[in-house]
C-alpha cells in the first residue's frame, strides 16, 4: 500500500497530478483544494495517498493534507459515494464545510455538489454523523481543545434531562461555534442549551 509520494511534479491539472519519484511517474487524482496547494511542474511535492485497487484499474488519490484524506476515506465508506464523487465534494466544499453540514444535517449544502442527490446526502449525514463530528463537529480546534470536557458534560446533562441526543449535540455545537470565546463552564453551556432546546 502506498502511503505517500515525495517527488517532482511533472504534470499538473485541476483533476490530477503526476509526481516523478526516482524515475517513476505516479498519476494521482486530486481535488481543487490540493491542486491549489501543489507547486507548478518542476516543484517538489509531497502527497498523502489513498489507493484503490480494482480488477480493471489501480487508482491513486492524492491529498496535500491529512484531514482531507481522512474525510475522503469517510466519504467513500458511504454506500453510493465513490472516489470521484468524494473528490468532487472536496473540490466544491472544504473539509470544515462538510463536517458542519453533517453536524447540522444541512442536506441543501451537500446536494449542491454535482452528483449528490437527496438520498445520498441523507446517507452521508446518517452514516458519518457519529464519526466525523466526534472530534470537532465543525468547531474550530482551538475552541474544542478548551471546551471538549465541558461540551461532553453539558451534552450528557441535557440528555439526562430527557432531551434528544442529536438535538442536544446540534444545539451545544452551535452555541460553541457562536459564543465559544465567552463560555468557560459546563453550567453556562447547559443554560445556553436550555434556551434553544
Amino acid at each position: 500500500m502506498i502511503a505517500h509520494l515525495n517527488g517532482t511534479v511533472t504534470e499538473k491539472t485541476p483533476t490530477y497530478v503526476v509526481i516523478d519519484c526516482a524515475g517513476v511517474g505516479y498519476l494521482a487524482n486530486i481535488s481543487l483544494t490540493t491542486y491549489s496547494k501543489i507547486g507548478a511542474p518542476g516543484a517538489t511535492a509531497r502527497l498523502l495517498i489513498h489507493a484503490i485497487y480494482r480488477e480493471d484499474a489501480q487508482l491513486l488519490f492524492g491529498f496535500a493534507e491529512a484531514n482531507e484524506r481522512e474525510m475522503f476515506r469517510y466519504l467513500i465508506s458511504v454506500s453510493g459515494v465513490g472516489g470521484n464523487t468524494a473528490l468532487l465534494m472536496l473540490s466544491a466544499l472544504t473539509v470544515t464545510d462538510i463536517e458542519t453540514a453533517i453536524a447540522t444535517a444541512n442536506l441543501a449544502l451537500l446536494k449542491g455538489v454535482k452528483g449528490i442527490g437527496e438520498k445520498t446526502a441523507q446517507r452521508i449525514i446518517v452514516d458519518l454523523r457519529g464519526k466525523v463530528t466526534k472530534g470537532n463537529s465543525g468547531i474550530p480546534g482551538s475552541l474544542l481543545t478548551g471546551l471538549h470536557k465541558e461540551r461532553d458534560e453539558a451534552i450528557t446533562a441535557l440528555i439526562s434531562l430527557g432531551f434528544n441526543k442529536a438535538a442536544v449535540e446540534k444545539a451545544i455545537d452551535g452555541i460553541i461555534r457562536k459564543q465559544g470565546d465567552t463560555l468557560t463552564t459546563v453550567e453556562q453551556l447547559i443554560k445556553e442549551g436550555l434556551k434553544v432546546l
